[in-house]
């Protein structure tokens, strides 16, 4: 009796297999479950993140990979043109200089023009007026009597004067428009002319000029002169009357 039979392992596995086999079973079991809470951790973390940081990670991903598809990506700094502004050193500058000595077909030929003609000269314009004193100046405007169409013609506004000749002392009447200092009227004051007082107007005068040279030729003329009011109306006719009669003394000498 003393001898008691020990139990064989063996043996009981034999006789008693599913014991053991629920046991390999609760091993596995728990192994499993520590390496998912090793695991979990770090997928928490990654998915502790707002979503706000997760649309912006993956808007950042989706526009590189278009930028890397269609070539593009970081606009890149031109470095070149950096380096151009940047190396202004004198001796860059001497060796420009130095380029445009060697190659003198590039440099621009420095080249004074005088002037042909100096504005600042003065330049005399003869008038055949100066021989003559003026004895009487007066603004008005002058007409002339066409005689095809029958009718009264302008011929012009500017200052009417009289002009006596310094050396003979002949006066003749001259007229000249406004701003083209053109001649319109220009004939000797003979006492055969006579001056009429233009039909309802106490302003204007008539007379027939036998030889009124403006046009160049002499040529018989109907003219009528208008002044501003009666008064200088007045004061043109006591001074064309004086003419006439220092002229009638002068022509009757020279016949």
């Amino acid at each position: 009796m003393s001898d008691v039979a020990k139990p064989d392992p063996a043996a009981e596995q034999v006789a008693n297999p599913g014991a053991t086999l629920v046991q390999d079973e609760t091993a596995k079991v728990t192994t499993d479950k520590l390496a998912d809470k090793e695991t979990k951790p770090a997928a928490a973390s990654s998915d502790d993140k707002p979503i706000t940081e997760k649309a912006t990670e993956a808007a950042a991903a989706v526009k590189d990979n278009v930028f890397s598809m269609f070539g593009g990506g970081p606009k890149k700094e031109k470095k070149e043109e950096a380096d151009d502004v940047n190396d202004r050193s004198g001796s860059s500058k001497a060796q420009a200089g130095a380029q445009e000595e060697e190659n003198p077909e590039n440099q621009e030929p420095d080249v004074e023009f005088a002037p042909v003609v100096h504005l600042t000269e003065k330049v005399d314009t003869k008038t055949n007026e100066e021989l003559e004193e003026q004895v009487f100046k007066m603004r008005a405007k002058l007409f002339k009597f066409d005689r095809e169409s029958r009718e009264w013609k302008e011929r012009g506004t500017g200052d009417v004067r009289l002009l006596k000749h310094k050396e003979n002392g002949k006066t003749r009447l001259v007229m000249r428009r406004d701003k083209t200092l053109k001649v319109c009227a220009n004939h000797y004051v003979v006492p055969d002319m006579k001056l009429s007082p233009n039909v309802g107007s106490d302003r204007s005068w008539v007379w027939n000029a036998a030889a009124d040279v403006s046009e160049g030729e002499p040529e018989a003329q109907t003219l009528a002169i208008r002044f501003g009011n009666s008064e200088n109306a007045n004061l043109f006719k006591e001074a064309f009357i004086k003419a006439q009669q220092e002229n009638e003394a002068l022509f009757g000498k020279s016949e």
